[in-house]
C-alpha cells in the first residue's frame, strides 16, 4: 500500500508560534510512520517556510521556545504543496487558524484538516463568534467591543453604530455597561496572550493599552467567577464531542504561563459535574461548531458560574494545542480514541 504524502505544517507568525511548534513535532511523533510519508514544514516569526529536514524517525516533542536547527528554505511554496496530497496546519494563532492558510489550500484545491476559511476565520474573531453564538441562542456573558488604532478609539454599538470617544469616556461608558470584574482580551489572539483582569478603573485602563498591542479590536467581557470546561469536537457533517474537563489553573485565570509554564496548572477528565450540565455543554459545543460551519475539530471552552450553576459559553478553538497537555487530545483519550487514531481521523475527515 501507498503511503499518504502529508504535509504537516507548523509555527508560524503568531503569539502562538512557539505552542505551535512543540504542537506540531508532537503530531509528527505520534502520525503512522507507515501510513504517512511525511514532509514536515516550518514557518518562522517572519513568515519564511522552511523544510525541516530532521530525519522523520527523530524527530520528537520539543520543549516550548526551543530553536529548530535542521531547516531548509522552500523557495517555491506552491510547487512544494504541490507533491502533497493532504495538508495538516498545526498553526494557532493568526496566519494559521484565521482563515488565511486555509485560502491558500482552497486555491490549490488540496485537502486540509480542520476548518474552513469561513469558521476559521470567524473562530478565531472573538467579537465576531459572539455575534454568531448570540444568534444560535448560546448564553454567553455580557460584553462591550470597541477599536483602538494607536491613541484614537471607537466605541462600538450592537447595532454596529460607531461613535469615536477619548479614552476616559471610554472606560465610563464600560463601567455602566460592565460591572467589576472584567476581563480584556484583542479579538484576534489565542492562549490568553494579551488578555488581563481588571477590578477597577485604572486597571481596566491599562488592560485596553496592553491588549492594543496585539490587536486594534478588543473585546471586554464581564467577569465570571466559576469553573473553566472544556469540551473537544469531531466531525464534519456527523459530529461527535467528547466527554468534558475541567481546567484547573495555578494562576488567577488561565493566562498563557498559567497554560505552558506553570506545573501547578492541571485538567481533570472528566469534570465533576452532574450528568446533565455535563450533556448541555456536550449540545452547546456541537451548536457551537455547526454555527459557524466547522468542519474537522474544534475545542469548546465554558464557564460554570459558581453562585447559579449557569453555563456561559467562552470561545472556541478551531485548531485547538495538539501539544502532550493539551485538552484536545486528551479529551478524547477518554472515551478511547488515542492520539495516533485521532489524527488518522481528522486525516480521513480532511479527505
Amino acid at each position: 500500500m501507498s503511503k499518504t504524502k502529508l504535509a504537516v505544517i507548523f509555527g508560524g507568525i503568531s503569539t502562538e508560534h512557539d505552542v505551535s511548534v512543540v504542537s506540531g513535532t508532537s503530531v509528527i511523533q505520534n502520525l503512522d510512520k507507515e501510513k504517512y510519508e511525511i514532509y514536515p514544514i516550518f514557518i518562522d516569526k517572519d513568515g519564511a517556510w522552511y523544510s525541516y529536514t530532521k530525519p522523520i524517525q527523530e524527530i520528537e516533542v520539543v520543549p516550548i521556545g526551543t530553536k529548530l536547527r535542521e531547516l531548509q528554505p522552500i523557495h517555491n511554496i506552491v510547487e512544494y504543496l504541490k507533491q502533497v496530497e493532504v495538508a495538516f496546519p498545526v498553526l494557532h494563532g493568526l496566519g494559521g487558524e484565521d482563515g488565511s492558510i486555509q485560502g491558500l489550500f482552497k486555491m490549490l484545491n488540496l485537502p486540509y484538516v480542520g476548518c474552513g476559511i469561513l469558521a476559521s476565520s470567524v473562530g478565531m474573531d472573538k467579537v465576531y463568534t459572539k455575534i454568531i453564538f448570540e444568534k444560535a441562542g448560546i448564553p454567553q456573558t455580557k460584553y462591550v467591543y470597541l477599536k483602538a488604532n494607536k491613541d484614537e478609539y471607537t466605541y462600538i454599538e450592537r447595532d454596529f453604530t460607531e461613535e469615536k470617544m477619548e479614552l476616559n469616556q471610554i472606560l465610563q461608558k464600560i463601567s455602566q455597561e460592565l460591572s467589576y470584574p472584567v476581563f480584556v482580551k484583542p479579538s484576534n489572539s489565542g492562549s490568553s496572550v494579551g488578555v488581563k483582569k481588571a477590578n477597577q478603573e485604572q486597571e481596566l485602563k491599562e488592560a485596553i493599552l496592553y491588549a492594543s498591542q496585539y490587536d486594534t479590536k478588543i473585546l471586554i467581557e464581564q467577569g465570571i467567577i466559576g469553573r473553566e470546561i472544556e469540551c473537544a469536537v469531531l466531525g464534519n457533517e456527523e459530529v461527535i464531542s467528547s466527554p468534558v474537563g475541567e481546567v484547573v489553573s495555578a494562576e488567577e485565570f488561565y493566562t498563557f504561563d498559567g497554560k505552558y509554564n506553570n506545573q501547578e496548572s492541571k485538567t481533570i477528565i472528566p469534570a465533576d459535574i452532574d450528568k446533565e450540565m455535563s450533556n448541555n455543554i456536550r449540545d452547546y459545543a456541537i451548536k457551537a461548531f455547526k454555527a459557524i460551519d466547522g468542519k474537522g475539530l474544534s475545542r469548546v471552552d465554558f464557564f460554570v458560574e459558581n453562585k447559579t450553576n449557569h453555563i456561559y459559553i467562552n470561545e472556541i478553538n478551531t485548531l485547538p494545542g495538539f501539544t502532550t497537555i493539551s485538552m484536545y487530545p486528551k479529551l478524547f483519550e477518554k472515551i478511547g480514541i488515542h492520539y495516533p487514531e485521532l489524527l488518522d481521523q481528522l486525516i480521513e475527515l480532511a479527505m
